[in-house]
């Protein structure tokens, strides 16, 4: 799936990311003052460029991921403003500390290997999404934030073997339009 990913030509990147920032915009009630994280891509990801520019349209408060813990795989959420770096994996994070907490997230649009339409999400194999949401396995008690998964339409596949400490995707937007997945949520 991986290799498949990386031979996304550069121009059908951009376009997949325009395709799903419309889904996006007309499948989902962005606001002013909605906090979103999205995720800086890689250069094999899902271009989120477009949905950057719609939520700032919006007048939403951006958030991306900032890896914190190397060793025990942690992250948090810092505002999406001014200067960037890349840290050990390449992946662009703000400088600034202006962090909020997973729990207090109204959509996070998180990048994937893989998806089936159960919601279970293959990433990169570090679990880091996974740790900063297992909140949200007791979905009685969290219903916020919605984790939608952002993918080209063949990275999806039959059935993905999950494991307890998975935290399964709401919905996933690809080029081809919002698929919602059997979570219930």
């Amino acid at each position: 799936m991986k290799s498949l990913r990386r031979a996304v030509a550069p121009a059908q990147r951009r376009q997949a990311g325009l395709a799903v920032a419309h889904h996006i915009r007309q499948s989902l009630n962005l606001r002013p003052g909605l906090r979103i994280a999205v995720y800086a891509p890689l250069p094999s990801e899902l271009d989120t460029a477009a949905l950057v520019r719609l939520a700032r349209r919006h007048r939403c408060r951006i958030y991306l991921p900032r890896l914190t813990d190397r060793r025990r795989h942690r992250m948090q959420f810092v505002e999406a403003r001014g200067a960037m770096r890349r840290n050990h994996l390449g992946i662009m994070e703000p400088v600034r500390l202006r962090r909020l907490s997973a729990h207090d997230l109204d959509l996070v649009f998180v990048p994937l290997v893989g998806f089936d339409a159960t919601g279970m999400r293959l990433g990169m194999g570090a679990g880091y999404y996974d740790r900063a949401f297992a909140f949200l396995r007791q979905r009685r008690y969290w219903l916020h934030p919605r984790l939608i998964g952002l993918a080209y339409s063949f990275q999806q596949v039959p059935l993905i073997e999950g494991a307890p400490h998975d935290v399964h995707l709401n919905r996933v937007i690809t080029e081809k339009g919002p698929i919602k997945c059997n979570t219930g949520c």
